[in-house]
C-alpha cells in the first residue's frame, strides 16, 4: 500500500481521507478490506459523504419484554414454523408452546438451538412437512385433545405468492408470473393447513402470509379455503394485511393475517402505534454479539455507497440507504452468497449484518441464527416479526381467552 493513502479517518477531514483511502484500493485491485485492516480500521469506520444530518431522537421501538402474559394454560401449536418469529410473539403472551412442524432442517436447528425444551418435529427427528397428512396426525395426537382447546398458527410457503420472489426469474421464463395454487409443492399448502385445522378443530387459528395470498386468482383461492372453515363451524375475520410498522416494529413489512374461531368472541384486529425509526435498534452497532459478521465490499462498491443521500438507492447493487428517522425497508431474505440482499446502514457505507436485520425484525439480541450466513439471511427474512406476533396474540387472547388471563398480569405496554 502506498504511504499517501495510509490516511486515518480521524483527522480533520475524515471523508476526504476515506476518499484517498477507497481510491488507492481501488487502484491497487479493489481489496478494501486489507486496506483498512493496514491502518487499523475497519468497515464500521467508513462514514457517508452526508452523514449524522438526521438521528432518531424519539421513542424506542416495542419490543418482546414489553409484553405482560395475557393468558395461561393456552396451548399453541405452530406450523411452518420457520426460525420461530411468531412462536417467540406467542410465548411473550403466556401460550404454551405444544409443537412446531417444519421441513427445514437450519430453521429447526435455529428453533432448538434457542428453545431446547419445545418440541420441534422436522429433520432430522422427523420430517416436519405439513403436507404428510398422517404423519402429521401420527404425531400430535398424543400431545392434543379433539377438539383442540388451543390456538394453531400457520404460515405456509409464501414464495410462490410473492412479487418478489419472481423477479428473481427472467421475464421470459415461466415462473415470472405468480403460480399460485398452481405451484405443484407449495400452492396446495395452505390447504394441507386448514385439513389440519378441520381434523384437529382448534379453537383459534391463525393462517399467515405475503398480502399477495388475497388477492390470488381474484381471490378465489383463499375464498375456497375460509368458505372450507366455515362449513366446519368456523367464524372467520376479514382478511386483513398489516404493516408491522404500525405495531411498533421500526421496519415497513406488511403481511395478511386470517384469524378464525370455533367460539363467540369478537377479533378487533391490532392496536395502532406510532411509526419508530430505523435508528433507534441501528445506532449503536452490536459488535461482539452473535450473527453480526459484516459484508467484506470491494472498494467500488463502498466508492458508490458513500456517495449516497438518505433514502437513496446503489443502481448498481440495487441496495438502498436507509433513513435512520423512518422504518426500514422490508428486510429481505437472501444473504452474502447470494440470492437476496439487505439495505445499507443508515450511517455507514455497508449492508447490514444479520443481526441488524434481526433488530429490524425485533428479535431478541440473544436469540442466535444457525447455519451459514446466506441462510441465516434467509430465516430472518422469512421471518414473521416476533413484537408483530406478540401484538396479534395480544388481540386473540382479548377476544377469545378473556377468562384465561393470570391474576397478577393483566395489563400490557
Amino acid at each position: 500500500m502506498r504511504p499517501s493513502a495510509a490516511t486515518h479517518i480521524s483527522r480533520k477531514k475524515p471523508f476526504e481521507a476515506q476518499v484517498r483511502l477507497v481510491s488507492t484500493a481501488i487502484a491497487d485491485g479493489g481489496d478494501l478490506a486489507s486496506q483498512l485492516a493496514s491502518v487499523g480500521i475497519c468497515y464500521d469506520d467508513l462514514i457517508y459523504e452526508q452523514s449524522q444530518e438526521k438521528q432518531w431522537i424519539g421513542s424506542r421501538p416495542i419490543s418482546l419484554t414489553d409484553f405482560e402474559p395475557m393468558v395461561a394454560g393456552v396451548p399453541l401449536v405452530s406450523f411452518f414454523t420457520g426460525c420461530g418469529g411468531m412462536d417467540l410473539g406467542f410465548e411473550a403472551l403466556g401460550f404454551d408452546h405444544i409443537a412446531a412442524f417444519e421441513f427445514n432442517e437450519i430453521f429447526c436447528r435455529t428453533v432448538r438451538k434457542n428453545r431446547p425444551s419445545w418440541k420441534v418435529f422436522g429433520p432430522p427427528f422427523g420430517n416436519g412437512d405439513v403436507s404428510k397428512f398422517d404423519e402429521v396426525v401420527e404425531a400430535l395426537e398424543p400431545l392434543i385433545t379433539k377438539p383442540f382447546d388451543g390456538v394453531f398458527v400457520g404460515g405456509p410457503p409464501c414464495q410462490p405468492f410473492s412479487i418478489a420472489a419472481n423477479q428473481r426469474f427472467s421475464r421470459s421464463g415461466d415462473n415470472f408470473k405468480r403460480v399460485g395454487f398452481a405451484h405443484e409443492k407449495n400452492g396446495n399448502l395452505l390447504f394441507d393447513y386448514v385439513k389440519l385445522i378441520i381434523h384437529f378443530k382448534p379453537k383459534v387459528f391463525v393462517v399467515e402470509n405475503v398480502p399477495g395470498l388475497r388477492d390470488l386468482d381474484g381471490g378465489e383461492q383463499l375464498s375456497a379455503a375460509i368458505e372450507m372453515l366455515c362449513d366446519h363451524g368456523y367464524t372467520v375475520n376479514e382478511p386483513t394485511i398489516y404493516d408491522a410498522a404500525d405495531h411498533g416494529v421500526p421496519q415497513h413489512r406488511e403481511r395478511l393475517f386470517v384469524v378464525g374461531s370455533r367460539t363467540n368472541g369478537e377479533f378487533k384486529g391490532l392496536r395502532r402505534h406510532p411509526h419508530v425509526g430505523c435508528a433507534s435498534v441501528l445506532a449503536q452497532v452490536p459488535n461482539g454479539l452473535p450473527n453480526h459478521e459484516t459484508r467484506t465490499h470491494k472498494a467500488g462498491s463502498i466508492e458508490r455507497y458513500m456517495r449516497l443521500r438518505y433514502g437513496q438507492r446503489d443502481q448498481l447493487g440495487r441496495v438502498d440507504r436507509l433513513d435512520p428517522t423512518l422504518p426500514s425497508k422490508t428486510v429481505i431474505a437472501g444473504g452474502t452468497n447470494g440470492g437476496g440482499r439487505s439495505h445499507l446502514h443508515p450511517e455507514i457505507p455497508r449492508t447490514l449484518s444479520v443481526r441488524e436485520c434481526a433488530r429490524l425484525q425485533t428479535f431478541p439480541d440473544d436469540y442466535v441464527f444457525l447455519g451459514p450466513t446466506a441462510r441465516q439471511f434467509t430465516q430472518v427474512g422469512n421471518a414473521v416479526p416476533p413484537v408483530l406476533a406478540a401484538a396479534l396474540a395480544a388481540s386473540i387472547a382479548e377476544a377469545y381467552y378473556p377468562l384465561k388471563v393470570p391474576v397478577m398480569a393483566t395489563s400490557r405496554t
